[in-house]
């Protein structure tokens, strides 16, 4: 049985305590991690302080060359990684290997933003005062970072937050979540690999929730950058204090199908994935689908159509693309929500059944906006499709609620779209897409209780600074 030390400072060092990683599909223990405790945390933050004075000096090419040689060696052994997050997070194989390689793609955004992320010029005569004067702005990182990532994508979520503060040159302790820290331990073997890291600009520290919480609390910490459920996370920015809190927090993403919506068979493909990949455990997972009462029936019946034929397996298999959830529990709190809303009189197209921790793709219909499986993050394989008769109608069903994250709408009018991204209370609308696609350097977040801030590289490593201004006589 594998054991992996924690990334501590640089260095790989062992604790008193291990936790068992097991494999959703089997149960099957898959490694032990070392964890940390709140006093080698505190150690961690002094490590990380010490390193700022040294990161201070880091010259961008150096950043810029790091980073460049970690998203090449993550995609040469993408393979490795990909079995294990499809071990460890039961995700499918093929879903696996994307996330590896969209997380070498975001180290090579943030290895090209280290070169250009600097400030800017301004003039300051535009009043008599500023006379003479000139300014110039420079982006200067806050200090120490603390990250929490989830399990859903347990490298990529957590590149996104090591990889910005590497390219601006904020120390960093990143806590990966309990269930599915492997991969991320193994993203550290190549941070040594490559090598020239300053030591103590980087720890990687598997603990629990409760030592894990001096990251949240500790007032030597500038920045709390948090991915997770929305009712952690708002406790969590509560226990913050003053601290900057960059929240990711999720959603029940609603999609648009208009009546000038593209041909059904040309998105039907794309609707499926994005309801059902993962088993839903995507933070924009297509939850909410309102289409067009003129085009109800058909998209019902070929959502159906297609859950049916999706491919069950243990995730390590390639043919696989649709496996189990993370945990029991969730499965059974999944299995509740969808008889709770069939109890309060909705229907079920297709009723996918809970064993153990699996649980098969379920489509809603007839559902109110006061039922969990509506209005709250369902974070399983289940959607709801109701129908709407105009666009003003839809709009309102997307805004109801508490969360806006990402929304999707088929259409082929522009005034349709005009009129949604005018309206749509969401931190991104995307048009003949589903909500689950993102870019990895496109500004990604949410408003509402979707949370705070966004992630997209150089947006992350904005939240990580501060601006500092320089004024000077002359131009």
């Amino acid at each position: 049985m594998k054991e992996y030390p924690m990334f501590f400072a640089g260095q790989w060092i062992q604790s008193n305590q291990t936790l068992p990683v097991h494999a959703p599909w089997d149960g099957t223990e898959l490694a032990r991690v070392h964890l940390a405790d709140a006093s080698l945390i505190e150690l961690a933050i002094q490590r990380g302080l010490e390193a700022q004075k040294v990161l201070l000096h880091w010259p961008a090419y150096k950043r810029a060359d790091f980073l460049r040689e970690v998203a090449q060696k993550l995609k040469s052994q993408a393979d490795r990684f990909a079995l294990s997050l499809a071990r460890e997070a039961a995700k499918p194989y093929q879903d696996a290997l994307g996330e590896v390689l969209r997380a070498s793609e975001t180290f090579l955004i943030a290895s090209e933003e280290a070169r250009r992320f600097s400030g800017e010029y301004m003039r300051l005569d535009w009043t008599a005062s500023g006379e003479g004067l000139s300014g110039r702005t420079r982006w200067v990182p806050s200090g120490l970072v603390a990250g929490i990532s989830p399990f859903n994508f347990p490298l990529n979520l957590a590149v996104h937050k090591l990889a910005p503060a590497i390219a601006c040159g904020a120390p960093i302790v990143l806590k990966p979540a309990s269930s599915t820290p492997l991969a991320t331990l193994m993203l550290a073997e190549l941070f040594q690999e490559v090598g020239g890291l300053p030591q103590g600009a980087v720890s990687i520290l598997p603990a629990s929730r409760e030592a894990g919480n001096l990251l949240v609390t500790h007032p030597n910490i500038a920045t709390l950058s948090f991915t997770g459920s929305d009712k952690v996370g708002w406790k969590l920015k509560q226990a913050a204090g003053k601290k900057k809190s960059i929240m990711e927090l999720g959603g029940n993403a609603a999609l648009i199908i208009s009546e000038h919506a593209p041909p059904l068979n040309d998105f039907i493909g794309q609707l499926t994935k994005s309801c059902f990949a993962y088993a839903g455990q995507i933070c924009i997972h297509t939850q909410r689908i309102f289409v067009h009462h003129s085009r109800f029936d058909e998209t019902a019946e070929a959502l159906v159509r297609e859950a049916k034929r999706l491919n069950v397996g243990p995730p390590e298999s390639p043919n696989t693309n649709f496996s189990c959830m993370i945990d029991e529990s969730n499965a059974k709190r999944v299995s509740e929500w969808i008889q709770e809303a069939l109890n309060q009189g909705a229907e079920a197209l297709l009723h996918g059944q809970q064993q153990g921790t699996f649980h098969g793709p379920t489509i809603l219909s007839g559902t109110q906006a006061q039922m969990q499986v509506r209005a709250e993050e369902l974070f399983g394989p289940a959607v709801c499709i109701e129908p709407y008769h105009d666009l003003q109608e839809a709009l309102h069903l997307v805004n109801e609620g508490r969360y806006g994250l990402q929304a999707g709408l088929f259409t082929s009018r522009n005034s349709e779209v005009q009129e949604a991204f005018q309206n749509l209370e969401v931190g991104g609308l995307l048009i003949n897409r589903t909500p689950t696609l993102r870019l990895d350097h496109m500004p990604y977040g949410g408003v509402k209780d979707s949370g705070l801030g966004r992630e997209g590289v150089r947006y992350a490593m904005q939240d990580y600074c501060e601006p500092r201004l320089l004024v000077h006589p002359g131009w």
